[in-house]
This record gives C-alpha cells, structure tokens and sequence, in this order.
C-alpha cells in the first residue's frame, strides 16, 4: 500500500492566515471610516464581535471541557466594572490606555473564576449548572448592593455606573476577536488542548491516561472567564453606562444559546450563531410585533432539525480549504498486487 500526501507547511499556513486577517482588517476599515457601512450597521457589527467573544469564551468551557456553567454574565459583569473603574480613574488619555483596561477586566474575572472552578468543578452536569448559577447571582448582588457595605459610591448600585469612556470601536473589537480566535485555537491544537477534549470524552479515562483533571478543568474555567472579562471591558467602553441588571440570568443564558445553536466545540459555529443572533433581532425591528415569534420560532428548528447545532463539532480551517482547492491533500493510492500462481513469485 502506498500513501502520497502533500501537506502544506506550517509556516505558509500562518502567512497565509496574516495576509487574510490584514486584508479582511484594511478592507472593512476602510468601508467604516468611508461611510460606506453607516454608523447603525457599525453599532451591530461591534455588539457582534463583543458577543462573538462571549460565545467563544463560554465553548471552552462548554464545547472544549463539556462542563455546563451557567453564570457566564457574571464574569462578563466583573471585567466590565474592573475595566469600567479603572478607566474613570485614571487622568491620561482613555484610548492610550485602553489595551491595560482590558487586561484589567480579563485578569478580574479570571481571577474569580479561578477561585469559583476549584470548588465548583468538583461537581458535573446540573449539580454545576445550578452552583454556577448562584454565584452567577452573587456576584451580581454584590455589585448591586457593595456601595452600602463599603459606604462610599463604588459601582453605583441600581442608579448605573455612568460617565465610562467610549473607547471601543470596531478597530479594537475587530482586534479583540482576532486574538481571541489565535490564542483559543493555539491552545487547542497543543498538547494542552488534546487533554482537555480527553477530559470531555471521558474524564475516567484521561485520569487513568495520567491527566490531571483538575488542574485542566480549573485552567479551561479560568480561561473561559477571562475573555468574558475581556468582554465585558469591551462592552463597557462601548455602551458608556453600566447596571447589574444587564448581566443577570438571562443574559448567561443567552450566551448559552449562541454556543448550543452554533455547535459545541466548534468555534466557526459559535461566531455564526453569535453574528446571526444578534443581528436577527435588529432586522427583524421592522416587524416589531412579531419579530420575537420569528426569532424564537428559528431557534426552534434549528434544534429540531440540527440537534448538534449549525456546524456541529466542525471547525473552519483556511489552510485545509486552499489545500483541497489546490490539490494539495491527495486521497491515500493503493496498489494492488496480483495474486501469486504456482511457481510465480512477485518481486
């Protein structure tokens, strides 16, 4: 049996990917600062890559890890009050230091999401669901309710965190997703990744393999929250006005949806669902009255009739495609050899 593949290098595979990040990137700038896109559109293009980041963040945990957390919007919440404070406080320009109150907000949540993982990860299935949960609500009391305890104005309660500089805008959202999407596949394809989607599969077995589930589940947890504190920064600096109530249980499980619609384990389907559901709602305005059947409706066939989600565990790799397209990757040949006679032999 003789097998020919050509692979394509993993250096071309990168440069391949820069020139088409730069280009999607110069391309859909220009048409922002143009005017081509107007000023509408560019507000649904931003809350779409800011909800982008969130499914992305909830799938490692979800789709990657096969844990079910429930208090996403919390750590949302989190990064955006942590990034939100920072950057009232500060008395230079809020745009140079934009890049550092993202940052903030990150390593907030992902701090607390650390501390939460390690007792809460101990549980599986609705156990986790229902913990994750509480502290979901938790934290979002706690924002609501910290100014009376400490007995100064710190998040403002009920009465909104407002005066936030506008800082985000579809040059740092476009960015913010980018990295996300490099540093979440990265981590995937490495070895650290392999053993979280052992954990998912069967977490008996991967223990028994010499995995350590806990440290794995706790890291796949952190990093979960951390680009949902990335976020919720974002979201901060884009919306100028913060309230608890905006990050309650509903807005945990509507991250949820666009994960379970766009497939679990699948990052292309996560920023499909993410975009389509996000954008449905604000073109479906014009028929106000029904435009929430309309939307419920979808979500209900697609899960009737995709019950994997829109991609399932699929993942989009550019590389892969140029390859096929190419003729780069060629099906296994097989030769076959004659069946020997009497007194034959073959050489």
């Amino acid at each position: 049996m003789k097998q020919t593949t050509n692979k394509m290098p993993m250096w071309l595979r990168y440069v391949i990917n820069i020139i088409v990040f730069f280009v999607l990137f110069g391309g859909s700038t220009g048409l922002v600062n143009s005017s081509i896109i107007s000023t509408y559109y560019t507000r649904i293009i931003v809350l779409c890559g800011i909800n982008m980041i969130l499914a992305l963040s909830l799938n490692i945990a979800t789709g990657y890890l096969g844990q079910l957390p429930l208090g996403h919007a919390g750590f949302m919440a989190l990064g955006a009050y942590a990034s939100a404070i920072f950057m009232r406080s500060v008395t230079v320009s809020p745009s140079a230091i934009f890049p550092l109150g993202i940052l903030i907000g990150g390593v907030t949540a992902a701090f607390v999401g650390f501390l939460i993982g390690i007792p809460a990860l101990r549980l599986k299935g609705d156990y986790l669901a229902i913990i994750t949960l509480g502290f979901g609500e938790i934290i979002r009391v706690v924002l609501l309710n910290i100014d009376s305890v400490l007995g100064f104005k710190f998040t403002y309660g009920a009465a909104s965190l407002k005066n936030i500089p506008k800082t985000t805008n579809f040059f740092n959202t476009f960015l913010c997703v980018a990295i996300t999407c490099f540093v979440i596949h990265t981590i995937m394809k490495s070895r650290h990744g392999r053993a979280t989607l052992a954990i998912r599969d069967n977490e008996i077995a991967a223990e028994a393999c010499g995995i350590n589930t806990t440290y794995y589940k706790t890291f796949g947890f952190t990093l979960s929250a951390f680009f949902a504190g990335v976020a919720g920064a974002l979201y901060a600096g884009y919306i100028g006005v913060l309230s608890p109530s905006a990050f309650g249980f509903m807005k945990s499980i509507e991250i949820l949806v666009m994960v379970v619609l766009g497939g679990m384990g699948s990052m292309i389907g996560s920023i499909i669902s993410a975009t389509a559901l996000t954008a449905l709602p604000e073109m479906l305005r014009a028929f106000s009255q029904y435009r929430m059947i309309a939307y419920s409706l979808l979500l209900v066939i697609v899960m009737i009739f995709k019950p994997t989600g829109l991609m399932g565990n699929y993942d989009f790799s550019l590389s892969s495609l140029i390859g096929k397209i190419g003729g780069k990757s060629k099906p296994k040949s097989k030769t076959k050899t004659k069946p020997e006679k009497d007194g034959e032999t073959n050489e």
